[in-house]
């Protein structure tokens, strides 16, 4: 019943949803500078079924994005962000949200490559099930911009023209050396992970190697699967805090399991004690880096990759083929609280 009632409490708090997760790597480069010259490109596309949301526009360049799902502040911020970027230059276009089905997805991709868009913008369902879609879209002649999640590496070789998204690498090792520094003597842990999304995985390398030359010094008390989300990280929490009561801090690996955390550490009376490491920084993440519920945050940066992914395309499409890195990593960062009172709202 105790579980009921806080998850009850939970959702009232925030939306049980994944944060956006991407491929990553510990390199970084700097955004790109280009607006897209808009005279003598092909007609703009038609509505592709399935579509969300289209915009039109008097450019005859047209854009769309294939997200995974827009039931998520952290897509939604970026297909806002693509947008306005589209509205501003006059550029068509459209929305795909397949809400997580792979078939949806598939059938999304088929539509696009068939529509004539001039670049699309691509975060798969599952980075290894839609090779299908992305063959036909380049068979049609379409840049693919692959963002936040990357496709397996054989299709990002294959069919796509640039990857672009965070550094999760960097960000786990930015919360790992936070930890480090706030436990010098070390600490008894546990960590809530995603094994089978890639970013996760890198998420918590970059974590375990932040944590330096004190690392021997943690001893992980419990390794889990939070399943990136709120209410499985709230359950299994609130299992390890009661096996280890006198534990010193969790390490999540987004904000949806760290805020599980943080309500089962609520629950048990003991906010304050026990510390919660998380990377995301959405808004969710911010009020509770506010509120003492987090210790430490690191960013994911979502409306910087579309940023960076739309001035890509649009470079691209202006005649400059050569990009430079074909996967792009932008760097993290620990969100301060003057940070996230000035951002609250809001991602980055």
């Amino acid at each position: 019943m105790k579980k009921l009632i806080v998850l009850s409490l939970c959702f009232c708090m925030t939306a049980s949803m994944l944060a956006g997760c991407g491929s990553s790597a510990d390199t970084s480069d700097t955004s790109a500078e280009a607006l897209a010259d808009t005279s003598e490109q092909a007609e703009p596309a038609e509505e592709a079924a399935g579509g969300d949301e289209t915009q039109t526009a008097a450019s005859d360049l047209s854009f769309a994005f294939c997200t995974n799902t827009l039931n998520n502040t952290f897509q939604s911020s970026m297909d806002a962000t693509f947008s306005s970027l589209c509205e501003e230059a006059g550029i068509a276009y459209t929305c795909l949200d397949p809400d997580y089905d792979l078939n949806t997805q598939l059938s999304q991709l088929s539509d696009v490559a068939n529509s004539g868009y001039d670049a699309v913008f691509i975060i798969p369902v599952d980075s290894a099930g839609i090779t299908s879609g992305l063959a036909e879209i380049q068979a049609a002649g379409i840049p693919i911009f692959n963002v936040d999640t990357a496709v397996i590496d054989e299709d990002i070789e294959t069919f796509v023209t640039q990857f672009v998204g965070t550094n999760a690498y960097m960000a786990g090792q930015l919360v790992g050396a936070q930890m480090a520094e706030d436990y010098p003597d070390g600490a008894d842990i546990a960590v809530l992970d995603f094994p089978s999304n890639e970013s996760c995985v890198d998420r918590v390398n970059g974590f375990m190697d932040g944590l330096g030359d004190n690392v021997d010094k943690f001893n992980i008390v419990a390794q889990q699967d939070g399943e990136a989300a709120l209410d499985t990280s709230l359950s299994l929490a609130e299992d390890i805090i009661i096996a280890n009561p006198d534990m010193d801090a969790f390490f999540c690996i987004n904000d949806p399991s760290a805020l599980g955390a943080a309500a089962a550490i609520k629950a048990a009376n003991l906010t304050g004690q026990i510390g919660v490491y998380s990377i995301d920084a959405s808004p969710d993440g911010k009020q509770a880096l506010l509120d003492g519920e987090f210790s430490a945050v690191a960013a994911q940066v979502p409306i910087q990759i579309a940023e960076y992914a739309y001035n890509a395309a649009s470079e691209y499409l202006n005649g400059n083929t050569d990009l430079g890195e074909k996967k792009v990593y932008l760097d993290s960062f620990l969100v301060t609280e003057d940070i996230a009172k000035e951002t609250l709202n809001d991602w980055q």
